[in-house]
């Protein structure tokens, strides 16, 4: 019997390549950059699952050219790249790849906060511009991160291990959260729930850990920078929309926060040359980035595929009304 037909759009590591090819045909994209769209249009054909990153667009015009999908399973923990309504209403199961990357995430979110309080990259380079004339009083003088104030905007699983580390440095925690955290939450963390602005006016670092939804789209945007401290740095490793980036610049360039550290963009990949500071560390969305966690993002996208196929109803399926047994 033939094997169902899936394109993957990226190549994938080795051991989630072995789970996919015990079970179905497929067909990898190899090229060194991101497949062109008309590429990713053209595979997706005669494929019955498609295997995709953020960078790939899932909308009427992809399920239309590949009326045979049976299901889309993202590699990443967001899906702001897949038109779910347009998918469900096409019977074509979303999936995603969440909790696994939340401690990855969270180490990463704790560099930034680290990298951007005591100036490391301007200490970097400033080593190996050959120009150093050695140790000095005020030289690259950053700020404390021990004993400071940490405001946490969204108390979901990457943000409690966010908090989770702060406890070794002895901050004060606040956060906020459109649901607040149960209370056996808050006591284990040492967190206290206040409202959005107090978090805005009385957090050292600001870090971000929203979903991107409507109402977190621009959710920082001039009016916030307004309430937080001249001192104050802001973190994003959630989602690059969730910060108004001309009113980030704005906010710099005016001195109305003291710098800010980010891993996602509004525009990806593009990124504002206003932002290009010293003051600000800019990494190319790679805050999961660690050989273990991408491997286990691409082995559990490729095991909710391989349920789905077996019958079974997907471990991280978006949308579950759809789901009949087979």
């Amino acid at each position: 019997m033939s094997k169902s037909k899936i394109y993957c759009t990226h190549p994938l590591f080795e051991p989630a390549r072995k789970l996919l090819e015990e079970h179905f045909e497929v067909e990898y994209w190899k090229g060194t950059e991101r497949p062109p769209r008309s590429e990713v249009l053209k595979r997706v054909v005669d494929k019955e699952a498609l295997i995709c990153l953020l960078t790939e667009k899932i909308n009427e015009e992809l399920l239309a050219i590949g009326p045979k999908l049976r299901i889309v399973a993202n590699v990443a923990v967001g899906f702001d790249n897949v038109d779910v309504a347009a998918c469900t209403r096409r019977n074509v199961v979303v999936t995603n790849t969440p909790g696994v990357l939340d401690e990855t995430t969270a180490d990463f979110a704790w560099l930034l906060v680290m990298a951007v309080g005591r100036r490391l990259l301007e200490g970097d380079q400033l080593a190996r511009s050959g120009t150093w004339k050695g140790w000095d009083l005020d030289q690259l003088c950053g700020a404390d991160i021990w004993g400071k104030t940490l405001g946490i905007l969204g108390l979901g699983r990457i943000g409690r291990a966010v908090a989770h580390r702060a406890q070794g440095f002895k901050m004060r925690l606040i956060y906020n959260d459109a649901v607040r955290a149960p209370a056996e939450i808050e006591k284990e963390l040492n967190v206290e729930f206040l409202e959005r602005d107090q978090v805005l006016a009385q957090a050292d670092f600001l870090t971000l850990h929203v979903p991107l939804m409507p109402e977190t789209r621009g959710l920082i945007s001039v009016a916030e920078f307004g309430k937080m401290k001249r001192t104050a740095f802001l973190i994003n490793a959630s989602r690059g929309p969730v910060v108004d980036e001309a009113a980030l610049v704005a906010a710099l360039e005016s001195g109305r926060i003291a710098g800010a550290a980010l891993d996602v963009y509004e525009s990806e990949p593009f990124v504002h040359p206003g932002l290009r500071r010293s003051n600000v560390i800019l990494t190319p969305h790679q805050a999961s980035a660690s050989i273990e966690t991408r491997t286990k993002m691409a082995c559990m996208a490729a095991e909710n595929v391989i349920a789905l196929f077996a019958g079974r109803r997907p471990p991280n399926m978006i949308n579950p009304e759809i789901f009949r047994p087979s």
